[in-house]
């Protein structure tokens, strides 16, 4: 019998991605002549709808693109994933979101900066919201972040909690979140930067994960995962802390959408069935495999290379493969 694929919904943002790479960051007033220019389809919302959509899911994503041959280009990325685009909608007013992410690329490894210009991001209407109400039922996941309206993000939590569907929130970039958003959420997914502002609580080591995710669970969030870079991730849920360590794939080039990448496949896995603790494995050799390519959405896996490479460290990898 064949088992149905997971779907998946994300409300979210679409931005085109431009990438200067240079030896180090410049400072206040100064200019450095860089190594390396490219673009890139990317966006928080965009990428995770993208790295589901590569790892077996039926992805379905919401959101808003301008007229332009940004909006064009990335919705080309999104199909070619096989993501449904239906419920992308054309600004009338705003161009489509850029982001200018800087790589400063040493001996030492790659570090990034990126200023986002929201653009269509945040141009949503009556009429979007409705999509919402129309995608949301029967999908196993609503993914949301904080790059779009935080009353679409209310909206769209209201409307799942209303069809039975969990939420996963990835807290990025920081901004404040109502109480009616957090208290109800399944899932939140911040870094160690957006847990401190989330919490007060500075998450340097596993100790200090645990307290900010209790606090976080204290708010009424049910799970909480906290992504740490090169430590990996921590997940607790109030009766279990577990911790999945960083994977080494290859050398990294460009950590851009490593949190997106593991958010995605996070959400992948939890729709298959998959307890926190093989979550945590399937996500971080996904976003192992990310960082060590250039570019957002070009660098995001499929599912092929994330099983072979899990295989390689003695996982099982019959949930992902079978049957779909």
């Amino acid at each position: 019998m064949t088992k149905r694929k997971p779907r998946i919904l994300v409300a979210g943002s679409l931005v085109m991605d431009l990438i200067c790479s240079a030896p180090r960051f410049p400072q206040s007033g100064e200019t450095v002549i860089g190594t390396d220019f490219s673009t890139a389809p990317g966006g928080k919302g965009a990428n995770q709808a993208v790295q589901a959509a590569r790892l077996g899911a039926e992805v379905a994503m919401v959101g808003k693109i301008g007229r332009d041959d940004f909006g064009r280009q990335i919705l080309s990325s999104l199909r070619e994933s096989g993501v449904d685009t239906s419920g992308v909608r054309l600004s009338e007013s705003r161009p489509t979101a850029i982001g200018n992410i800087q790589l400063e690329v040493t001996e030492a490894g790659t570090a990034n900066r990126i200023l986002v210009i929201p653009g269509a991001n945040m141009d949503w209407e009556e009429r979007d919201l409705a999509l919402l109400e129309e995608k949301i039922p029967g999908c196993g996941m609503l993914i949301l972040q904080l790059e779009i309206p935080t009353e679409v993000d209310l909206a769209a939590a209201r409307i799942a909690r209303r069809y039975g569907v969990p939420v996963m929130l990835n807290s990025a970039p920081s901004a404040p979140i109502p109480e009616e958003l957090l208290s109800g959420l399944d899932y939140i997914s911040p870094n160690e930067h957006e847990a401190y502002d989330l919490t007060g609580v500075r998450v340097s080591d596993l100790s200090s994960a645990r307290e900010a995710a209790d606090i976080l669970l204290r708010r009424g969030v049910k799970n909480v995962i906290i992504t740490l870079g090169s430590r990996g991730a921590v997940f607790s849920d109030g009766t279990r802390f577990l911790h999945g360590p960083c994977v080494d794939f290859a050398p990294t080039l460009d950590p851009t959408a490593a949190g997106d990448s593991f958010v995605g496949a996070f959400s992948v896995a939890v729709c298959l069935g998959a307890e926190p603790e093989e979550a945590l494995t399937f996500a971080n050799h996904t976003a192992a495999i990310t960082v060590s390519r250039m570019g957002a959405q070009p660098s995001l896996p499929a599912l092929p290379e994330v099983t072979d490479f899990l295989k390689r460290n003695g996982h099982d990898v019959s949930r992902y493969t079978e049957d779909l």
